[in-house]
């Protein structure tokens, strides 16, 4: 089993244990050792299953106005967890790959292994999704069908994904191509460079 296969496996299972209760305030049970990478892979797609669900929510029309911003709050924080497990997870590779000597003809990825697993993770979400989609019983034929065609696509978009991955961590491991990774400076979580917040002192 592929890296990315691997990945998609707890990802998927992940978001069947969020669905079983369905519910964004119910507390993770992550079945994995703390410290693996499976415990952070199997929090990344927690925390992303979480989200998708606070993001149907606070497009509710009828929301309570106070209701939606605690909710927009709530929708920042995860974000931020995101964001930062995301680098505990290139973190890991780094380590993974820190006996490595690049070659001199060596280049540099668009992104890191751990931001494209970010978007591996997405994807399993809007798959199980989409496929939810095409088995409504209250939707029209002509809706599922749509869905159905944007399942086809989302599959293999999940399938190139997964092997661009497995091919980039390839390279790092041969030293054809190396990490740098630059940690996430969310400016308007930072009561320094968040003019709002300085300004308010």
């Amino acid at each position: 089993m592929s890296f990315s296969e691997h990945c998609n496996k707890v990802f998927n299972q992940a978001i069947r244990d969020y669905h079983l209760t369905d519910n964004v305030d119910v507390q993770m049970n992550n079945p994995y050792d703390r410290g693996t990478i499976d415990y952070s892979l199997y929090m990344k797609c927690w925390i992303d299953t979480v989200q998708w669900h606070f993001e149907d929510i606070i497009r509710d029309p009828h929301i309570n106005a106070d209701d939606a911003v605690a909710l927009k709050r709530r929708i920042d924080r995860s974000n931020q967890d995101r964001t930062d497990l995301v680098e505990e997870i290139d973190s890991y590779f780094r380590q993974q790959y820190s006996h490595v000597v690049p070659l001199p003809e060596a280049r540099i990825n668009t992104e890191s292994p751990a931001w494209a697993i970010d978007r591996l993770s997405i994807l399993a979400l809007k798959i199980y999704h989409m496929k939810e989609q095409t088995e409504r019983t209250d939707a029209t034929v002509e809706h599922c069908q749509k869905c159905e065609a944007k399942l086809s696509v989302l599959i293999e978009q999940q399938q190139d994904l997964g092997t661009a991955i497995d091919q980039l961590l390839e390279d790092i491991e041969a030293g054809r191509k190396y990490m740098k990774v630059y940690r996430q400076m969310k400016m308007y979580n930072d009561p320094s460079t968040n003019p709002v917040l300085y300004g308010k002192k």
